[in-house]
């Protein structure tokens, strides 16, 4: 399953823009939507099977603000280097992935809360 984050850049700004990423392909758009079709365009058909998280951009109990703050500085290095046509370093790289899937398991157990709440 190819795991797709969009996140919002400078937002509140009237010039925010949202940045779609996966497997080091990156795009960015006007809207979340739009971002994120950019991106498939550059995915092969073997990752047609993708879960896309939409950070809201708040913390809570499921991803902190920390965690949010360490992963658009850990972005824009990644952003940074690959403009500069290198590799982050491995254990950053490390670092990110594992916030991704922090994210990841943030969003599922988020959405868990909202089926629970609804349910009772």
């Amino acid at each position: 399953m190819t795991k797709v984050t969009i996140s919002a850049e400078n937002p509140g700004s009237p010039s925010t823009t949202f940045r779609a990423a996966s497997r080091g392909r990156e795009s960015v758009g006007p809207t979340p939507g739009a971002a994120l079709d950019s991106l498939a365009q550059q995915l092969n058909p073997q990752e047609s099977n993708t879960l896309v998280v939409v950070q809201n951009m708040r913390p809570d109990e499921f991803f902190t603000a920390a965690q949010q703050q360490r992963l658009h500085e850990l972005l824009d290095r990644r952003r940074s280097a690959l403009d500069a046509g290198r590799e982050m370093a491995a254990s950053e790289k490390t670092e990110l992935e594992a916030l991704i899937d922090a994210e990841l398991d943030g969003a599922s157990r988020r959405a868990a809360a909202m089926v629970r709440e609804l349910q009772s």
